[in-house]
């Protein structure tokens, strides 16, 4: 994996605009902008708050094709097959509903609230990370 055109800056305004989306979630709704939580409880009976939830995936979704419109320019990510990014994604999907949250929702809203238990789940599954990408770039060869 090569990242071409990385700039701090771009990574500075994309942390600011995730910070802002989950602060702006937090005070107008206050909801936490776990994206494994809104996605989930969207296909559960009875949730009375779709529609929020629904504009929240649909922003997420439609954000790339709008910053490319206005002139971003952004490579495809991955060269991966399609059965191995879906198999990544089940096992993401799992993971979410072993730590009770995702990323999104532990790594930037619960250690914004100084969580404890969001501080263990980010700690946990940074390190799991990490160990992975060692593995395979090291002994599998990857």
């Amino acid at each position: 994996m090569h990242i071409v055109n990385f700039t701090p800056w771009s990574a500075l305004v994309g942390g600011a605009l995730i910070g802002l989306a989950a602060a702006l979630l937090a005070l107008c709704l206050g909801r936490v902008a776990g994206i494994s939580g809104i996605a989930g409880r969207l296909f559960e009976r009875g949730t009375p708050d779709r529609s929020w939830r629904v504009a929240f995936l649909l922003g997420l979704c439609a954000a790339p094709w709008l910053l490319a419109a206005l002139g971003f320019a952004f490579e495809h990510p991955s060269s991966t097959s399609p059965g191995l990014l879906l198999g990544a994604g089940v096992l993401v999907g799992l993971g979410t509903r072993l730590a009770n949250g995702c990323t999104s929702g532990h790594g930037v809203c619960g250690l914004a609230r100084l969580s404890g238990r969001s501080l263990i789940a980010v700690l946990s599954f940074m390190s799991a990370g990490f160990v992975t990408v060692w593995l395979l770039r090291h002994v599998v060869g990857a």
